[in-house]
């Protein structure tokens, strides 16, 4: 029964969020406000999505980071212990 439910679960909420050009929400569309201020500077402020790819990128790259930190460390224990 459990397997049954963690099968079915992704294919009912399939139809309820979407992918974006910046990242996956409910809305298929951006709510973004574009508009130039007094200066003549651009502004875009847009709604959260509910998954953004900018900070799945950022915390992908901090993973990658801290596993290579991981790696030299453990080759560095490695060689002072052969030594």
């Amino acid at each position: 029964m459990k397997n049954v439910l963690i099968i079915t679960l992704p294919f009912l909420f399939s139809g309820c969020l979407y992918v974006n050009d910046r990242g996956i929400d409910t809305h298929y569309y951006n709510s973004c406000k574009e508009y130039y201020d007094s200066m003549g500077v651009y502004h875009k402020e847009c709604d959260k999505n509910l998954v953004e790819f900018q900070k799945v990128k950022d915390g992908t790259k901090k993973v990658i980071q801290k596993s290579k930190e991981l790696v030299v460390e453990g080759y560095q224990n490695i060689t002072q212990e052969v030594q």
